[in-house]
C-alpha cells in the first residue's frame, strides 16, 4: 500500500465495550431522539388537555355570573318590594293608630296585626324574609329608643337568600376563572416545552449528518441539554388527571 492510499484511509475509531465511537454517538443520538419524541407527544397531549380544561372553568364562570347577575337583580327586586311595603305599612299604621282602629297588647313581644285594618292587611302580605327583621327592630322600641336603627333594613336580622346566593355564585365564578386562567398557563408552558422536544429531534437528526467526531458529540451534547432541560420543566408541570379517564 503506498502512502498516498494511507493518507486516502479514514483514521480507525477507537473502540469500547465491542462499540466503535461513531456507533456509540449513534446509539446515544437514537436514544435522546426517543425519549424526545416521547415528551414531544406527551407535551403536546397535555397541552391540549389543559386547553380543554381552561374553556370549561371559563364557560363555567361565565354561567356562574350570568346566574349571580339574575339573582342579584331578583335580590334588588325583593329589598325594593320590602322598602315600599315598609312604608305603606307605617304609613297606615300611624293612620290606623290615630284613629284609634289599632289595639296592641302591652305584654306582647311581637307586633300582632289588627284585623280589618290598612296596616294590618298590609303587614300580613309582607315577605316571610322580612317580618324577623321588622319585629326584631319593633322590640327596639325605634319611636323612643335613639339608639334604636332607623329602618329594619339595618339589622344582621334582615337576610335576602338571592343576595346571598348572588354572593356565592359570584365567589365561584371568581374561582372558576382563576382555575381557568392556571389551566392556561399550564397549557402554555407545555407549548413551550412541546416547541423545547422538537428542537432536539433537530439537533439529535443534524447531529447523525455532521462528518466530524467532535461535531456530532457537540450538536449532541447541546440538544441533550436541552432535553433535560426541557423534562425537568414538563416534572415540575402538573398533570390533568381526567387524561386517564376513559370510562
Amino acid at each position: 500500500m503506498t502512502n498516498v492510499d494511507r493518507e486516502l484511509d479514514p483514521p480507525e475509531e477507537k473502540s469500547f465495550l465491542g462499540f466503535q465511537t461513531s456507533d456509540r454517538v449513534e446509539l446515544l443520538s437514537t436514544i435522546v431522539l426517543a425519549v424526545a419524541v416521547i415528551l414531544t407527544a406527551w407535551s403536546a397531549f397535555q397541552s391540549a388537555k389543559w386547553s380543554g380544561i381552561q374553556a370549561i372553568q371559563f364557560s363555567e364562570a361565565g354561567a356562574a355570573r350570568t346566574a349571580a347577575a339574575r339573582s342579584s337583580l331578583l335580590a334588588g327586586q325583593q329589598a325594593q318590594l320590602d322598602a315600599t311595603l315598609f312604608v305603606d305599612w307605617i304609613t297606615a299604621l300611624d293612620s290606623d293608630t290615630r284613629a284609634g282602629l289599632t289595639v296592641q297588647d302591652p305584654s306582647a313581644t311581637v307586633h300582632q296585626p289588627t284585623p280589618g285594618t290598612v296596616s294590618g292587611f298590609l303587614f300580613l302580605r309582607m315577605r316571610d324574609e322580612f317580618v324577623p327583621a321588622l319585629q326584631a327592630w319593633l322590640a327596639t322600641d325605634p319611636i323612643d329608643n335613639p339608639d334604636a336603627a332607623a329602618t329594619p333594613f339595618e339589622l344582621p336580622e334582615y337576610q335576602l337568600a338571592n343576595a346571598v346566593e348572588a354572593e356565592r355564585l359570584t365567589a365561584e365564578a371568581d374561582d372558576k376563572a382563576s382555575q381557568a386562567r392556571q389551566a392556561n398557563k399550564n397549557s402554555d408552558t407545555y407549548v413551550v416545552t412541546t416547541v423545547l422536544f422538537a428542537a432536539v429531534l433537530f439537533f439529535g437528526g443534524v447531529s447523525s449528518k455532521m462528518a466530524q467526531r467532535r461535531n456530532r458529540i457537540l450538536v449532541l451534547s447541546f440538544g441533550m441539554t436541552v432535553l433535560v432541560g426541557a423534562a425537568v420543566v414538563v416534572g415540575t408541570l402538573p398533570i390533568e388527571r381526567s387524561s386517564f379517564e376513559f370510562f
